[in-house]
């Protein structure tokens, strides 16, 4: 009945293209239906039939439609591109074809109750709701109570709009666990430990992207270091897993003592790491306690026990490639940035040794979340062995590496001011050395304009008589033209 009345309605609306994705929107959530489960063995969470080629083309549609095309819609709705809303109609068309294929799969069959099925009605109603305020401020309706009214759809349109790119990558992490029949029984416990960990591992190497490539002003207008936040969070999470690691009232055994003391470092280096944030005179001073933190906790589940070879080798290189993001980040620190909040003042310039611990934050994320028991037993069924498995995270974490730092740089190049002419086109000033300007082309570009047109050729054939081939020596010259 209810898919009768939307087709009516389409049909109806066909002349509005909003409206007509208003309703294709709502018509997935009408025309629901139950999957059969009668092929489910008892116990089990899905069928031994395989997946079939419609539910492969589901997971691909909806990967590409929420994990690309929203958030890189996202970021042009920031930028106030025109192509927001084209390319947002299309994720929007996307998901619709997808979430209808998700109902029309054969081969594999799964429980009614799965948390994917179970996540996907709230998602959806948030995608509703994120069309209908934005058709609302597509009509610029801003006379009235709609003046009033338009500022509060504006911000509840952005913040759906940024929660959405982290709602649907845990759909997508629900949908994985669900095709395979994961985390069911004893194994939820585990299963949350490593997705939410491994989350939390990639989370944070997305915010020290964000905050290297177009956040260090932001960062410095708060009048805290950067090992503040870092640190007051890992004392936060340090406190919670202190208290739930271990099943109170139950015997203690290994992996008990080495979660529970893990959260007791955690919250005892953030709390010296938030200290350490400022200086004697209340500056912010950047120090080495979250690059710690990370380093040990990566040398502790290297050591972790493992029951199978293969789970004791990627939880070794998890543990090893979270070893070298603190190692790299406390070099970051103290030897490449020298303790200062940037390479550069004006905060657009990195080095490329920062992207290191970065990238290496992703790998670990990557790592442990392909280190849960039932992954590890299916890896080792499959015949393949670790360093292939191994290589595959890693390179699951360069794409998505890949993909953060082109929606920076796509959000960089169209909200920041492009550099003055003079900058760009004067090539006296060139390049920096160590950050700094060389002193002869400063000299002069402070000067331009203020020289006759002889003093200007004077200059200009004193430069060509020093860059001469016959020129004997180049000491002088050195230690002249670089500002030490």
């Amino acid at each position: 009945m209810a898919r009768r009345w939307l087709d009516r309605k389409i049909m109806m609306a066909s002349s509005s293209l909003p409206t007509l994705l208003l309703a294709l929107a709502a018509l997935p959530m009408a025309s629901a239906h139950d999957h059969s489960s009668t092929h489910i063995e008892e116990g089990q969470a899905i069928s031994v039939e395989p997946i079939d080629t419609t539910l492969w083309v589901h997971i691909f549609v909806q990967m590409f439609a929420w994990g690309v095309i929203f958030p890189l819609g996202m970021v042009l709705g920031i930028v106030k591109s025109r192509w927001h809303v084209p390319v947002q109609v299309v994720g929007t068309a996307l998901a619709i074809l997808g979430y209808a294929l998700g109902h029309m799969h054969g081969g594999r069959e799964f429980r009614h109750n799965n948390v994917h099925s179970k996540f996907a009605s709230p998602i959806s109603l948030l995608l509703f709701a994120q069309i209908l305020m934005g058709i609302y401020l597509k009509l610029h309706l801003e006379k009235g109570i709609n003046g009033k009214i338009r500022r509060f759809v504006k911000i509840g349109h952005g913040i759906v709009g940024k929660a959405l790119p982290v709602l649907s990558w845990t759909q997508m992490l629900f949908g994985g666990i669900t095709a395979l029949g994961f985390c069911q029984g004893d194994h939820i416990g585990q299963c949350l430990a490593h997705f939410i960990m491994g989350s939390a591992f990639i989370a944070y190497g997305i915010l020290l992207t964000i905050l290297l490539l177009v956040g260090q002003l932001w960062l410095r207008r708060t009048g805290r270091s950067q090992e503040f936040f870092d640190s007051a969070v890992i004392a936060a999470w340090g406190m919670v897993n202190t208290f739930t690691e271990h099943r109170w009232g139950t015997a203690w055994v290994k992996n008990d003592w080495q979660h529970t003391t893990m959260g007791v470092i955690w919250w005892c280096a953030g709390l010296a790491g938030v200290w350490l944030s400022k200086d004697r005179d209340g500056r912010p001073q950047r120090n080495f306690i979250p690059g710690f933190v990370i380093l040990i906790t990566g040398w502790a589940m290297s050591a972790h026990p493992q029951d199978l070879m293969i789970s004791a080798e990627t939880h070794k290189m998890f543990g090893y490639t979270l070893m070298a993001a603190g190692a790299t980040r406390i070099i970051e620190i103290s030897f490449v940035l020298r303790d200062r909040p940037g390479v550069s003042e004006e905060g657009r310039e990195t080095s490329s040794f920062q992207y290191v611990p970065v990238f290496l934050l992703y790998a670990s994320g990557f790592l442990f979340m392909g280190a849960t028991e039932e992954q590890m037993s299916l890896v080792a069924s499959s015949g393949m062995d670790h360093v292939a498995y191994i290589l595959i995270l890693y390179s699951l974490a360069f794409l998505v590496f890949l993909f953060v730092n082109v929606l920076l740089g796509i959000y960089d190049r169209n909200s920041t001011p492009a550099l003055s002419n003079k900058e760009v086109a004067n090539g006296r000033l060139g390049p920096r050395v160590n950050g700094n300007i060389p002193v002869r082309d400063a000299q002069e570009f402070e000067l331009e304009g203020l020289m006759s047109d002889d003093e200007d050729d004077a200059v200009r054939g004193t430069r060509e008589s020093d860059s001469g081939l016959n020129s004997p020596s180049t000491i002088g010259k050195n230690s002249d033209g670089v500002a030490h």
